[in-house]
């Protein structure tokens, strides 16, 4: 069936948290549901931090392969809203500053467990993917088919998010999360909110652009 054009990639920005399914050790083989929050990498895909003591973490070490699932109903009616399913593997990544940076731009209290040294970062590679937007909206796709454009640098998005700050007067009511080449995560007055641009932007100029309507929309 159809699916929207980039429906699953900006609903993975859309959510701050989704629920993971690891298989459990004990009882062997069982699904284990968790939810908690995660923030999209440069290519889209999740990323948890993740206390090593945690049941779910014990999983991922014993075998990483994970579902995730990502709802975005805002009205309450579930089966009418998106909806994406994750299938792949989590690998745990490096606390770089860049890496830590990005994650707390969408989770800022996180700032309090990681100075706990207890929790890791892990990203999950995505293999295969189900997407269900509504009716006649919903197929799967490959991993590969999320995005097959080249991410953003981390630097040419830290310049972006810097002369966005430029250009809004209350930082405090509109702050970038995040951008991509495809759209602009933003809190605004406290609430997630997701800006998909027109086309996507696969160069700077393009997406200053972008980022200009972006705001434009926001301050009327």
């Amino acid at each position: 069936m159809k699916i929207p054009a980039h429906a699953p990639l900006h609903l993975l920005h859309s959510a701050a948290i989704g629920t993971l399914a690891t298989h459990a050790r004990q009882p062997e083989g069982f699904p284990y549901p968790s939810v908690l929050p995660f923030a999209p990498d440069p290519q889209h895909r999740p990323t948890i931090l993740v206390s090593r003591l945690a049941e779910h973490t014990h999983n991922l070490h014993a075998d990483p392969r994970a579902g995730f699932l990502v709802v975005d109903a805002p009205d309450g009616d579930v089966l009418n809203g998106q909806r994406v399913t994750l299938l792949g593997t989590f690998e745990p990544v490096d606390s770089t500053p860049a890496v830590v940076q990005r994650y707390l731009r969408y989770h800022p209290d996180a700032e309090r467990y990681l100075a706990l040294g207890d929790f890791t970062f892990w990203t999950m590679r995505v293999e295969r993917l189900r997407y269900i937007g509504g009716f006649g909206a919903m197929g799967w796709l490959a991993g590969t088919e999320l995005d097959p454009v080249p991410p953003l640098e981390i630097d040419e998005e830290t310049a972006l998010i810097e002369e966005f700050r430029g250009r809004v007067t209350d930082a405090s009511e509109f702050e970038l999360l995040g951008i991509d080449r495809y759209g602009a995560d933003l809190k605004r007055k406290g609430l997630r909110t997701r800006f998909a641009f027109d086309a996507a932007g696969l160069n700077i100029e393009t997406l200053r652009a972008a980022l200009q309507a972006c705001i434009q929309h926001y301050a009327n």
